[in-house]
């Protein structure tokens, strides 16, 4: 066994449940797999439910407690009516099979002012309990793997219309423990990243409707090792744009439609891992074996549509496609939303379309939130 062999076997563990290889395929062995991986991939789960309904739709949707992870821009555009608010999201991951993975995310806001809206929030990932073998069949103990990331946001209104947001992030992953046995020399991996984003959104009083639009770049941020500084690995940098069009077609019914575009801002495979962070992002868009086509089948595409009646009950479906050479993941979703004065909660659910397995298939997702009031002054701007 090399040094990092485990490892590989449990990044390509972890990974599966994020993209599909081709069948009888190693991830990052096959020199004709095409399928862009990373460490961590964790931080690519969506994490609440309301996004998760609407086939992973988020950054150019309304703003809410959740709208972090999705466009650190959104966050100043929370209803000015609240002025606080905290939120828990549960998802099972490969519920089908075992019942001790699941990602965990907490979430909260506090409205600074009209313009300025700061944002705490962690997601938790465990991958329950592995027994740890060697070659040979010698037991290695017994593990917990677990990861994690906690984020700060910052977000700012610099128009009426238009926001800016910042976060920085700490990651900490620790698959194997501090395993040492043998050419076996693994430990945690941890990292930081930041993400920017930006948000637009404006009312058309002429149709009764609001167009929105996001784009953000998320988890730009140092390489991760597990275990020396010769073999460090990419996190899944993130390039993700969209929009989003609202219409009220009367005082009680309200309808939204949401398109998001996302690419991962790394090498394509087959990759050299020594290749400086820099490079990688920008080279990105211009590294891929089969030219200009394969680099467009590098983007992910997801669309939802989203009903509210009386701002209180809600209906989601939306749809994720990605190309079949770069992950293979399709799917529909759906999902229900309620809101009553302070509380709310969502629920999602996701059907694969391609007659592939998927780690969230037949799972229920669920996000429970609480928003505060707090009087905050119109008066209160720097944008005059």
């Amino acid at each position: 066994m090399n040094k990092l062999s485990l490892l590989t076997l449990l990044l390509c563990v972890t990974t599966l449940g994020f993209s599909q290889p081709q069948q009888g395929t190693l991830i990052g062995q096959d020199s004709t797999n095409r399928v862009i991986t990373t460490a961590v991939p964790f931080l690519t789960i969506t994490p609440d439910a309301r996004a998760a309904g609407m086939g992973d739709t988020g950054v150019a949707t309304s703003a809410d407690v959740n709208s972090a992870y999705w466009n650190a821009g959104k966050l100043a555009f929370i209803d000015n009516g609240l002025g606080y608010g905290i939120s828990g999201s549960y998802t099972p991951w490969l519920g089908k099979i075992i019942n001790d993975m699941y990602v965990f995310y907490l979430s909260g806001f506090y409205k600074l002012g009209r313009e300025q809206t700061v944002a705490a929030s962690m997601k938790y990932f465990d991958l329950g309990e592995i027994q740890f073998r060697g070659l040979s069949a010698e037991d290695l103990g017994r593990f917990n793997p677990r990861e994690f990331s906690f984020d700060v946001t910052y977000s700012r209104l610099l128009t009426e219309e238009l926001a800016l947001g910042g976060a920085l992030r700490y990651i900490h992953s620790n698959l194997t423990g501090a395993l040492s046995t043998g050419n076996i020399d693994a430990r945690p991996g941890n990292s930081v990243a930041v993400d920017f984003g930006i948000y637009y959104t404006k009312p058309l009083t002429s149709r009764n409707a609001t167009l929105s639009l996001g784009a953000a770049i998320t988890n730009l941020g140092a390489k991760i090792s597990y275990s020396d500084a010769n073999n460090r690995d990419f996190i899944p940098t993130n390039l993700r744009m969209g929009g989003a069009y609202t219409m009220e077609l009367d005082p009680r019914n309200k309808l939204t439609f949401a398109l998001d575009l996302n690419k991962l801002l790394v090498p394509s495979p087959p990759r050299n891992n020594s290749t400086p962070l820099l490079s990688g992002i920008f080279g990105s868009f211009t590294d891929a074996r089969g030219g200009f086509k394969e680099e467009i089948r590098e983007f992910m595409t997801s669309t939802g549509v989203e009903y509210w009646y009386n701002n209180t009950l809600a209906g989601r479906l939306g749809y994720f496609h990605e190309a079949t050479d770069k992950g293979n993941r399709k799917y529909l979703t759906a999902g229900v939303g309620f809101r009553h004065q302070r509380f709310g909660f969502d629920a999602a659910y996701l059907v694969p379309t391609n007659k592939r397995e998927n780690a969230l298939a037949e799972t229920l997702r669920l996000t429970i939130m609480l928003n505060f009031d707090r009087k905050i002054g119109e008066n209160d701007s720097v944008t005059d």
